[in-house]
C-alpha cells in the first residue's frame, strides 16, 4: 500500500493536459500504474528544470536518494538468497555492476525514461537528455517514487523484472566491464601499487567539454582515453591499459 498524501511534503511541477498524456503513455509503455501522477512527474524533474522554473518546485534528487537505497536492498536480498555459495566480496562485486551507472542507463533507455525527463533549456542544448548520470538518476528516482506510491511489494516486482537480467549478465560474464576496478585490482595484486590518472587535454565550452585522460602504471603511460566527463575518460583510459596488459600477458 502507498503513503497518505499528508506524509509526502513534495512540491512537484504542475501537470498540464499535455504532460498528463505523456505520463499516462509512459505508464502504458512499461506496465506501471501510479495512483499519484505528481510523484511520477517529480521523479522525472531534473534540478536544471526546477532551477529555471518560475515558481517553487522540488527536483528528483531526494527521490533518487530513496530509490538508490531501495534498489540496493532488493538486489542485496536477492543475491543473498539466490547465491548462498558466494563470498561477501563476490556479492559486493556483482552488486556493483548491477546497480552501476551503466546498468541504470541501459535499463532507463530501454523503458524510454530519457524521452520523459524534464530538464532546463541549457541542459537540453548541451545534450543533457543523453547524459548517463541524468538518465541513471531518473531511474533511481522512479524507483523511489513508485515505492512511495505503491509500496515495497510492487517496487520489488518491478526491480526483479528489470534487474535480474542484469544479474544474469554478470554471472555469465556478458556485462559491461568496470575497467577502472578491474585495472586497479590487477595492478594492486601484481605490482602492489595503484594506477594514476591525469588529464592530458580538454576541449570545448564549459557546458560541453571533452576530456582526455592517461593512466600511469609503474612509469608506463597508457591512453589517452576520451570522454564527455573525467569519469568516462578515466574508464576509457583504464580499458586501454587493462586490455593492453592482458594481451601482452598472453
Amino acid at each position: 500500500m502507498g503513503f497518505d498524501n499528508n506524509f509526502l511534503p513534495i512540491k512537484a511541477p504542475p501537470i498540464s493536459p499535455e504532460r498528463h498524456k505523456e505520463l499516462i503513455l509512459f505508464q502504458k509503455l512499461i506496465g506501471l500504474r501510479f495512483r499519484r501522477l505528481d510523484l511520477l512527474n517529480l521523479a522525472f524533474t531534473h534540478r536544471s528544470y526546477a532551477n529555471e522554473f518560475q515558481g517553487d518546485i522540488d527536483n528528483n534528487e531526494k527521490l533518487e536518494f530513496l530509490g538508490d537505497s531501495i534498489l540496493g536492498l532488493v538486489i542485496n536480498e536477492y543475491l543473498f538468497i539466490n547465491l548462498p555459495g558466494r563470498t561477501e566480496g563476490d556479492l559486493s562485486k556483482i552488486k556493483s555492476f548491477v546497480v552501476s551507472e551503466s546498468s541504470l542507463e541501459v535499463i532507463a533507455k530501454k523503458i524510454k525514461i530519457d524521452n520523459f525527463i524534464l530538464i532546463g533549456k541549457g541542459e537540453e542544448y548541451s545534450g543533457g537528455r543523453t547524459k548517463k548520470a541524468i538518465i541513471g538518476d531518473a531511474m533511481e528516482a522512479l524507483i523511489g517514487a513508485y515505492y512511495l506510491d505503491s509500496g515495497f511489494k510492487k517496487i520489488k516486482k518491478f526491480i526483479y523484472h528489470h534487474f535480474i537480467p542484469e544479474i544474469n549478465k554478470v554471472l555469465e560474464n556478458r556485462h559491461r566491464k568496470d575497467y577502472k576496478t578491474l585495472l586497479q585490482e590487477y595492478v594492486q595484486k601484481k605490482y602492489k601499487t595503484y594506477p594514476k590518472y591525469s588529464i592530458t587535454q580538454k576541449k570545448g565550452p564549459d557546458h560541453d567539454k571533452t576530456f582526455w585522460m592517461s593512466v600511469t602504471i609503474k612509469s608506463k603511460i597508457y591512453g589517452p582515453g576520451q570522454g564527455k566527463n573525467k569519469k568516462e575518460a578515466e574508464q576509457n583510459a583504464a580499458m586501454i591499459a587493462y586490455t593492453t596488459i592482458i594481451k601482452d600477458k598472453k
